[in-house]
């Protein structure tokens, strides 16, 4: 229906941020230039009243801030973490920004969600479209190459948010993009009364510094069995019973999906509100997080706690760099990365 494009704030470098608004009719969608941020996700509940279903900050400061949660962050180079901050490729060794212990953390220090990016608008039938673009120069991060990245956000008349990412690269380099929206469909206190579905018989085992062991392992007859629908609040409750949940405080897990190609990989309903969410994507997995560390002030001075949002990270295995059985990650150089995640928002009865 319409774009609106109106400021943000304003860089230490004196560059303008500016928020970019989707509107079809009175669903919205906000996304900010400065790291390529989903702001707002403003959709319909069962009784047709609008609300705010993602986490997000009312101040540029707040986006700018390190320890944040990673709030609607675009995340690359590399979503997720890298081993000891480092990874061999064609020989050689790259060292990292441990920003997560000795481990890399969604980028490194200052990652794609700490870059202004170039965006264009398009209005178009039934959807409307910003594409945002970031030059990662050769070593940033300690990553080889320049890359050149585009992530697309569109939404449309079926309350469809895509969001695309293209990749292309002068050297071989690892890619690993996602966004890390929080979505709380009831815009409660917290996300513990939503029920959540995800297609996954196996997830990727991790260290107690959530880096991988290489196995997968099955999800039956454990806590981490999303195949049927489970309430978030009521499995985190007993997650003394998993030793790795118990030292996460709730879900840090990514989980290796079923299936190929473009599929539904998940799904999210929320009984009071009405309001249900299923992600879409072509990524091998996701990592469900369910945002235990969150203790930080979001929009309108809200305090956003421990589970205060959930987050589902449409990605390829963390630090599949350094494991050899996992999917590779590595963008040939002269290759096109590509992939699209989409969230669709509704109702149900």
């Amino acid at each position: 229906m319409s774009i609106k494009v109106a400021p943000f704030g304003v860089l230490p470098t004196g560059q303008d941020v500016h928020v970019i608004s989707l509107i079809r009719g009175e669903a919205v969608v906000k996304v900010l230039d400065f790291g390529a941020h989903l702001h707002s996700v403003i959709v319909p509940d069962g009784q047709g009243r609008y609300g705010d279903v993602c986490l997000g900050f009312d101040d540029l400061a707040s986006y700018q801030r390190h320890g944040n949660g990673s709030v609607g962050a675009t995340v690359g180079r590399f979503a997720n973490r890298i081993g000891d901050a480092r990874f061999t490729l064609n020989g050689r060794e790259y060292r990292l920004f441990a920003n997560n212990g000795t481990n890399t953390l969604h980028g490194g220090k200052d990652g794609f969600d700490k870059k202004l990016w170039n965006f264009q608008i398009e209005e178009m039938q039934g959807a409307d479209r910003v594409t945002l673009s970031y030059i990662s120069r050769d070593g940033e991060e300690g990553f080889p190459g320049t890359l050149r990245t585009q992530v697309t956000f569109q939404f449309d008349d079926q309350g469809r948010l895509t969001i695309g990412y293209t990749a292309e690269g002068d050297a071989d380099t690892p890619v690993n993009l996602t966004n890390h929206a929080y979505f709380n469909l009831a815009c409660g206190d917290d996300a513990t009364g939503h029920w959540i579905k995800i297609d996954a018989d196996t997830i990727v085992e991790t260290r107690e510094d959530l880096i991988p062991t290489g196995r997968l392992t099955p999800v039956s007859n454990t806590l981490y069995d999303l195949r049927d629908v489970r309430r978030v609040g009521d499995i985190i409750s007993r997650r003394h019973e998993d030793a790795a949940m118990d030292a996460a405080n709730g879900f840090d897990v990514n989980y290796v999906l079923n299936g190929t190609g473009f599929r539904p990989c998940a799904w999210v309903r929320e009984p009071v509100s009405g309001r249900e969410m299923t992600v879409f994507t072509d990524q091998p997995g996701v990592q469900f997080y369910s945002g235990q560390g969150l203790d930080i002030l979001g929009k309108g001075g809200v305090h956003y706690g421990p589970y205060a949002g959930i987050a589902l990270e449409t990605q390829h295995f963390p630090d599949s760099v350094n494991q050899p059985t996992f999917p590779d990650t590595i963008l040939k150089a002269g290759d096109v990365y590509r992939t699209k995640t989409v969230y669709q928002f509704g109702v149900y009865r």
